[in-house]
């Protein structure tokens, strides 16, 4: 008889023989990759960088001699005329050593003119024989030793007389002062800076070169400069000088770029902007190195058609920065797999990451 309890046992086998009988659904492979959009141009360098207009000549002026600061006549922006006066030290220890040279001086001549007098009386006195040569001889000898103290004594005497007039110090060219680094009251020792003045005429634009692009920028003959305030002005410039030795606080390389005197309205401290540009012979293709895959001795890269990677031989036409130039094996227009590229194999199924498919630089 067929009971309710084997009813059960009879449905409870027929599920569990369902479930053997399905089998597992494969999920397709699909990797997430990185890509670009390839595209040819013969733009080699295109790349810019701000800075500051400086004057080209600017000098940090202090005094020859030490002192305190009595007098300053200049501040920060001050035109200034070649010979005009920017500060004054205390002269008073200084004209009193020129006071002392001076006074060794009338003491030289005095003794000058006594040994030549002598001199003079003995000559006459060996002309009549009452007195021997050498006599004469050791008067002649006394009248030059006097005359050669004479003579240092006036190179003292004009030493401390310039010691005196370089208690004022003086710009030598025209310009405008930039900085100053000393007050009224200040002991200075010689040489110390104490104003610095930019000399008027030409000027520069000083920037701050990476690592990564100094050699390349360096043979750059495109140079353009325009200032922030004046963005639709621009003229063309001329590296003039590129720094052996790295900032230490920012590890740039300093540049200064020459301007011409058309760009009147380029003033002091004010930001511009240096631009490089070059072009190749003939357009290139370029990839980041990321993209390259390496297999044995061949070189490739994935091309992206249809959703699928395939492998592409390619050649290598040199680097330009950061990037590497592809002589053949690829066209403008194909994408190509930048990041990911060890992961895939032929045939395998891909999604591009972001939104837009970058293309590569123009």
């Amino acid at each position: 008889m067929f009971t309710l309890k084997n009813m059960l046992v009879a449905t409870s086998a027929l599920v569990l023989l369902g479930a053997c009988s399905k089998h597992e659904e494969k999920t397709e492979d699909i990797r997430p990759v990185r890509a670009m959009l390839l595209a040819s141009s013969d733009i080699d360098v295109n790349a810019e960088f701000s800075g500051e207009v400086r004057a080209r000549v600017e000098s940090r002026l202090g005094f020859r001699v030490g002192g305190k600061i009595v007098n300053r006549k200049v501040d920060v922006g001050t035109l200034v005329k070649k010979g005009q006066v920017l500060m004054q030290l205390d002269p008073q220890d200084l004209q009193l050593s020129q006071a002392q040279a001076l006074a060794n001086l009338r003491a030289a001549e005095t003794n000058r003119d006594l040994a030549k007098a002598d001199l003079k009386r003995y000559q006459e006195l060996v002309s009549k024989s009452f007195v021997s040569q050498s006599v004469l001889d050791g008067k002649d000898s006394t009248f030059k030793a006097a005359q050669a103290n004479v003579d240092a004594s006036q190179a003292a005497y004009r030493g401390q007389s310039n010691q005196a007039a370089y208690a004022a110090l003086v710009s030598d060219v025209d310009g405008v002062v930039t900085e100053v680094d000393a007050e009224i009251g200040q002991v200075v020792a010689a040489g110390t800076p104490v104003v610095r003045v930019a000399k008027a005429g030409e000027k520069e634009i000083v920037i701050g070169l990476p690592e990564d692009k100094v050699d390349v920028l360096r043979r750059v003959a495109d140079v353009q400069v325009r200032l922030w305030a004046d963005p639709k002005n621009t003229v063309p410039g001329k590296i003039r000088e590129i720094s052996p030795v790295a900032d230490p606080s920012t590890r740039t390389y300093t540049v200064k770029v020459s301007i011409p005197d058309s760009l009147a309205e380029a003033k002091l401290g004010m930001t511009a902007v240096v631009q490089f540009a070059s072009k190749t012979p003939t357009p290139q293709i370029k990839v980041p190195l990321t993209a390259l895959f390496h297999e044995k001795s061949q070189t490739s890269v994935w091309l992206v058609e249809q959703g699928a990677v395939k492998l592409v031989p390619v050649s290598i036409g040199g680097v330009a920065g950061n990037d590497i130039v592809l002589a053949s094996g690829v066209k403008p227009g194909q994408t190509v797999v930048t990041a990911g590229v060890n992961l895939l194999k032929p045939g395998q199924k891909v999604t591009i990451l972001g939104n837009d498919l970058p293309k590569a630089a123009k």
